[in-house]
């Protein structure tokens, strides 16, 4: 039988979320919820959602690359996604001279698609509740020690369910660990670009726009998925051809009106809405404002490098978007968290939470132990972020931090010749691959920057002193520029990492007497050991701690209160959010409509700026009003962007935004900057999904990229 835990989960399953609020799981959906989708519009059965054993949208639906989402439009295996979430294979693909970031791309025959090495999409196989697997695994168990009992037992299900099948499987925590579910995968790796517009339009907006509305951005692209000839998973080959899909999403091209029903399916990546008060202020206080201001410094040396030259913009521009996206979001998050007082919100339910557990020994000392947790560690996180954010956001560093299982190697007994030798041959390889991104102008500024940054922020007895004694003595106070940048210079012209004869002579016969006294290596060395040594071990009794408490404080939420509100925080499974199309009032006396069209894109237009140009094609199109099937009769104008209520976050990029018939209406691509504390506290007046519009989407393939094959291809309702 199942625990009375689990049975009290599947019961809140049910209930109705307030307002929008809510990811759900689909093989949960209970019926409170389902007739609540049907009330508002939803005209599809639960099975037409999900099922085991019928062509469903779930199977509609891909985990995209490693962190989004995408769904199949055609018979073909054709698949949608946003362009921000296939920016780095359009990348890769591109160069100087054929630069399919700057101009587009669009394949006119499958033979023209372009391979996509690494690129994979993920679909979702099944769902099995694994609950009564894994709690007697766990009982009487805490930190480290259950952690490791759920990786053993997690491992035991993964294997009986995948063995002997290709799939891969997941067994995932939910609610803070209080139940389990294992999720089963069939990935596919042959997958080939087969469209994207031009970088104007598809970040149109840039990192000015980025988390705001209105919005005019044409953040999508087009892919491809293919199996070998018997419909399975296949390595790229010539051969290969279009998977045959279970289920393929139709189009809508009736468009959107306010009150609309609107559906996202997808992968929401994580949010932390049972956070603690300790845990808002920890980030309001320290972290957040410690990663915006290293992340400024990055964004400014790599900046001032690609304005310079092309062909640098276009080697860091995955890297440069990656970072920019959530400098904006946690800059955003901190000032949203501060604004709405979620501080206080939280330490209202904890207040709450303490009169309830009074008496109840499990509970009662739970928010006093919260608080001597985050008191101890605290005074160290900024060094966490200083480190992570920081001293390894140099690329030279990163890179030569990967030489630490080297050095570990070779003063190791006895020295193992052979692990040796497999190590110089993967850091070759590594080493490759870095040097392909590697812009030194932008790095050694980098470095030198957070070398100083370290010295003044970061408490004096946290430093690496020995590092910082020897960079006083040898270059002057490590407090000002000059004294960093001598350094810096110094690091990147010395270092063997740079120079192909040291690098070769060094890897064909490894020393750790040369590696040690390398200046790249002896200066990222000089931090990874002083924390390993002082606060690794710190900071994972803290995690640990900070866990099992999270448990505990989940599962006492539910019996204090057990007709509130109660639903799984995101973990990059599939989820089903749903809400309506609608507009908001940001501020007083300001009100931001549901739709922003082609009118507001010529209104942003201006040439030659790096986040507001556009091409002449689309100038051209646009001023003659040449929208064809996919123009708004009612506005008389071609709908660019809308919004929707629900609720979603990151890893939900791409996701099919879906009417009441599952039609696709629109892809998901942002949040709004107003509800940026949307991971930790939802506000269902101010939250909303900014979503492309499919027939902005259309118009582009069709009338910018004159790819009729593509358009021939799709369901059009």
């Amino acid at each position: 039988m199942k625990n009375r835990f689990v049975i009290l989960v599947l019961l809140f399953f049910t209930l109705i979320a307030r307002a929008d609020e809510g990811m759900w799981v689909l093989y949960l959906l209970g019926d409170k919820v389902y007739n609540d989708m049907v009330k508002k519009g939803l005209k599809l059965s639960r099975e037409q959602i999900y099922s085991m054993n019928k062509a469903s949208l779930k199977d509609a639906i891909v985990i995209f690359g490693g962190g989004c989402t995408g769904e199949v439009v055609s018979r073909e295996g054709l698949i949608f996604t946003n362009h921000h979430c296939g920016y780095s294979a359009i990348a890769a693909a591109s160069t100087v001279e054929k630069n399919y970031l700057r101009d587009g791309f669009w394949a006119k025959t499958k033979a023209d698609e372009i391979p996509a090495p690494g690129l994979s999409v993920q679909f979702l196989v099944r769902i099995e509740d694994v609950t009564d697997k894994v709690v007697n695994e766990l009982k009487g168990l805490e930190g480290e020690a259950w952690n490791q009992a759920l990786q053993a037992a997690s491992q035991r299900i993964v294997k009986t369910a995948t063995e002997g099948t290709g799939y891969e499987a997941r067994v995932v925590p939910f609610y803070r660990g209080n139940q389990f579910l294992l999720f089963v995968y069939e990935r596919y790796r042959d997958v080939r670009l087969v469209g994207t517009p031009s970088e104007s339009v598809g970040k149109f907006g840039g990192d000015t726009d980025n988390w705001e509305w209105p919005r005019h951005t044409g953040d999508f692209a087009v892919f491809r998925v293919y199996s070998g000839k018997d419909g399975k998973p296949a390595p790229y080959s010539p051969d290969n051809l279009p998977l045959k899909p279970k289920y393929y999403l139709p189009i809508s091209l009736k468009g959107v009106k306010e009150d609309d029903f609107a559906m996202v399916i997808g992968y929401p990546g994580s949010t932390n809405r049972y956070e603690t008060s300790f845990g808002v202020k920890l980030k309001t206080d320290v972290e957040n404002p410690a990663i915006v201001r290293l992340r400024e410094v990055r964004l400014q040396y790599m900046m001032e490098e690609m304005k310079k030259d092309p062909a640098v913009r276009l080697k860091l521009a995955s890297a440069y978007a990656a970072i920019a996206n959530y400098w904006k979001f946690f800059d955003g998050e901190a000032r949203q968290l501060l604004k709405y007082n979620v501080y206080g919100q939280k330490k209202s339910v904890e207040e709450r939470f303490t009169r309830w557990a009074q008496g109840k020994a499990e509970y009662e000392n739970l928010m006093h132990e919260y608080e001597q947790a985050y008191a101890a560690w605290t005074p160290y996180a900024k060094h966490r972020i200083y480190l992570n954010e920081g001293i390894l956001g140099s690329p030279l560093a990163a890179f030569a931090a990967a030489l630490v299982a080297m050095e570990r190697a070779l003063t190791s007994e006895p020295v193992k010749a052979e692990e040796i030798s497999r190590l110089a041959d993967n850091l070759s390889r590594a080493r490759r691959a870095f040097l392909e991104n590697e812009n030194r102008a932008s790095d050694e500024r980098i470095l030198a920057a957070i070398c100083r940054m370290f010295y003044t922020d970061i408490a004096a007895d946290q430093h690496p002193k020995d590092f910082y004694n020897w960079l006083s003595a040898t270059y002057g106070n490590p407090a000002e520029d000059s004294a960093c940048s001598r350094f810096a210079a110094d690091v990147f012209s010395k270092t063997l990492i740079l120079d192909d004869g040291r690098w070769n002579a060094f890897i064909s016969n490894p020393d750790s007497s040369t590696l040690q006294n390398d200046p790249a290596y002896r200066y990222v060395s000089a931090f990874l050991k002083n924390y390993n040594t002082r606060y690794a071990n710190m900071a994972n009794a803290f995690t640990y701690r900070i866990n099992d408490l999270g448990r505990l404080y989940m599962r006492g939420l539910m019996q204090m209160d057990p007709a509130r509100v109660t639903y799984p925080d995101a973990n990059f499974t599939m989820r089903l959010s749903y809400g309506s199309v609608k507009p908001y009032r940001p501020r007083d006396a300001v009100m931001y409509d549901y739709v922003c069209t082609m009118t507001g894109v010529l209104e942003k237009y201006k040439p030659g700026d790096y986040e507001f140009d556009l091409p002449e094609a689309l100038i051209t199109a646009a001023r003659k009003k040449d929208f064809g099937q996919y123009k708004d009769n009612r506005l008389n104008d071609l709908v660019v962007c809308f919004i929707t209520s629900n609720d979603i976050t990151g890893g939900n990029s791409g996701s099919p935004v879906l009417n009441g018939n599952g039609e696709l209406i629109g892809l998901a691509f942002d949040g709004n900057y107003e509800a940026l504390s949307h991971k930790i506290a939802f506000d269902s007046n101010l939250n909303r999904t900014i979503c492309v519009d499919i027939r902005y989407v259309l118009w582009c393939i069709d009338k910018l990229g004159g790819a009729g094959n593509i358009i021939k291809e799709l369901s059009l309702k």
